[in-house]
């Protein structure tokens, strides 16, 4: 054990969700006299929510500061040294210590570490074509990259926006854009938007979409972003078609942000991910633990390995490595895949396998769609739900459900999650004793109706 001033040292890389819950977490555990934290962030915020810059740049959250869960002079007062606007260039496992440079000054220094955290996040997919890196092209993970955006949009000469990708990101940008008066065009490659849904209700989002006054692109790959005079983006082509464009915002998705330990030689899954164990520390590796989005994780139902970014996750991670990396015990057993979004009053939710998922894994399948409604309905406000459900043929296992629709659907999908957790059939979740009363459900919840006719199918196979 190497000392520093007789204590030992963790050093966190990455100051968002994963890296400072884990170096808060560890602070619970140990006080300054016996573990010294040392926290690096490249950027200017630290435990901000990433999910919402959307909803910011929409203009539903008024001020970027309510983003923020916790300062940086938060953090400090809590006896965690952290380091804004350094970015860690180097892991040296070996040596057990990171070089560090300061973004604005370009000194570099080396810094020791008995234990180390890495919660690096990811990066934006930026799409290799000419005209990617131009003025007006923004990807938006960050902060930072949010009020980059935000200065792009008010300085627009004209009003007319392109999103490229319709994944949750590309989506919920579509909408924040349309909310600040653009015109919107989504390019999208895939047959119908959210890839996460299989496409049968992906083409319920696409309809949403379109009423909110979203031009809708499928079937098309970007193949350059073509600027003008002044070197700033003017449109996205396709292979037929130009697409004018006064700003463009990427929502390909997301990559795990893994270089730094790419370079130094750590474990990366199919994914480009870190791999870990349940501990969440990086496989073969005693003293470093991983987290957030630059990690891949078990999917319970699938049994394989999966990237799934989400700040859900990233905070779970904290917590765990924390109480590890602070002499405790936890551990990060995997996921269901459980996601939702919306689009104007249309909720998206879905969790477990796509029929593609099931696929890929050699799963054999049956599966039911149904429509209901979100209440009684004789109620008022009742509106219609359709919940897409998958079993396992045989065992009748339940490996997935996907609902649309409005109030009332998205939170739903926790009860597929937490069936999906604990193994149960389709047949078990009919008997499951959910609330009921005219205003939140009808006398059988949709769940509960798609889970009786998944059943029966699963009977006749």
């Amino acid at each position: 054990m190497s000392v520093h001033q007789g204590r030992e040292r963790l050093v966190v890389v990455g100051g968002d969700a994963a890296g400072m819950s884990a170096a808060s977490q560890a602070r619970r555990m140990k006080g300054p006299e016996e573990l010294e934290i040392v926290a690096f962030e490249r950027g200017h915020f630290t435990s901000f929510s990433a999910c919402g810059i959307p909803y910011w740049v929409g203009g539903a959250v008024a001020e970027r500061d309510a983003l923020i869960a916790r300062t940086p002079e938060e953090h400090r007062a809590r006896g965690i040294d952290l380091r804004l606007r350094t970015e860690v260039t180097e892991l040296d496992v070996s040596g057990g210590r990171v070089r560090a440079r300061d973004v604005d000054s370009g000194a570099q220094s080396w810094t020791s570490y008995d234990r180390l955290v890495i919660a690096t996040g990811a990066r934006p997919v930026r799409p290799e074509l000419p005209g990617a890196d131009a003025p007006g092209v923004h990807g938006v993970q960050t902060l930072d990259d949010g009020q980059a955006l935000l200065d792009t949009l008010a300085r627009a000469r004209g009003r007319r926006a392109v999103v490229v990708g319709a994944g949750y990101i590309g989506v919920e940008m579509a909408e924040a854009l349309i909310d600040r008066g653009f015109e919107v065009t989504v390019v999208n490659r895939g047959k119908e938007p959210m890839s996460t849904l299989d496409p049968d209700m992906g083409r319920l989002v696409h309809r949403a979409m379109e009423g909110l006054g979203i031009t809708m692109v499928n079937d098309a790959e970007v193949t350059k972003i073509l600027t003008g005079e002044d070197g700033r983006v003017r449109a996205v082509a396709t292979q037929h078609a130009e697409y004018p464009a006064d700003v463009v915002v990427l929502g390909i998705g997301v990559r795990p942000q893994t270089a730094l330990a790419r370079a130094a030689g750590l474990p990366l899954g199919a994914h480009g991910g870190l791999l870990t164990d349940l501990a969440m520390r990086v496989r073969g590796h005693e003293n470093i633990w991983a987290g957030g989005d630059c990690v891949e994780v078990l999917n319970l139902v699938s049994g394989q390995e999966q990237y799934v970014p989400l700040g859900t996750h990233a905070n779970k991670h904290g917590q765990v490595i924390g109480t590890n990396a602070g002499g405790g015990y936890a551990t990060f057993p995997g996921v269901v895949g459980t996601a939702v979004s919306k689009v104007c009053d249309l909720e998206i939710a879905r969790t477990g396998l796509r029929e593609k998922d099931a696929r890929r894994v050699g799963l054999r399948y049956e599966t039911v769609t149904i429509e209901s409604t979100s209440r009684a309905g004789y109620y008022p406000g009742a509106s219609p739900m359709t919940v897409k459900m998958l079993a396992e043929r045989r065992t009748g296992r339940l490996l997935g459900v996907q609902i649309v629709g409005r109030e009332g659907a998205a939170k739903r999908v926790d009860i597929a999650a937490v069936a999906l957790t604990a193994g149960l059939t389709v047949e078990q979740m009919t008997a499951l004793d959910l609330g009921y009363a005219p205003p939140f459900s009808p006398v059988w919840d949709p769940v509960l109706v798609a889970a009786r006719k998944a059943a029966a199918k699963v009977r006749e196979s």
